[in-house]
């Protein structure tokens, strides 16, 4: 008796026909798109901005607002209060930025408020305020580049190069 199992024609159209089902099943559900939006930064609330007018004291938007994201670098006269809303398709790709407002309050020196200002996406750039990159002096130049530059000129540079492979020659 053989230890081996058969298949029949029965056995073989279920698996096919099991295997057509579950294509079709992914494939309909890499279809759907599933958009994540992401809030960040301060919710802007028009009623609690209504409670700061021109003339406000700086305690009294402290309160009404609560901490700003950031101050003006010199003096601290300007409050930021950033929001951003970020959206991705799919939970692995990067997210893409739709739409930033950054609101300013500008202070006179006895910190009462002077202005308001309401900033878009469209007032300014986007940029990366915290790049994981050094920008360095100089050009890059290629290995090939080095081995010709190294002595000089072409012929000292691969000299010195065959030299330091071969120190005993």
């Amino acid at each position: 008796m053989s230890l081996t199992k058969r298949y029949f024609k029965s056995d073989r159209t279920f698996i096919s026909s099991a295997a057509i089902a579950l294509v079709i099943g992914t494939a309909g559900l890499t279809s759907c798109k599933t958009t994540e939006v992401m809030n960040n930064g301060y919710i802007f609330d028009q009623q609690a901005l209504n409670l700061v007018p021109v003339g406000s004291s700086r305690e009294q938007v402290l309160l009404s607002l609560g901490t700003p994201s950031t101050t003006a670098t010199f003096d601290g006269e300007v409050f930021y209060y950033i929001s951003q809303k970020r959206t991705r398709s799919v939970a692995f790709m990067k997210p893409k930025l739709v739409d930033q407002n950054i609101l300013a309050i500008y202070f006179d020196k006895d910190g009462v408020v002077k202005q308001e200002a309401n900033y878009s996406l469209k007032d300014g750039r986007v940029f990366d305020m915290i790049s994981r990159t050094t920008p360095t002096g100089g050009r890059e130049i290629t290995f090939l580049q080095q081995i010709l530059q190294g002595g000089g000129n072409g012929i000292n540079g691969a000299k010195n190069f065959l030299n330091n492979l071969n120190p005993g020659q």
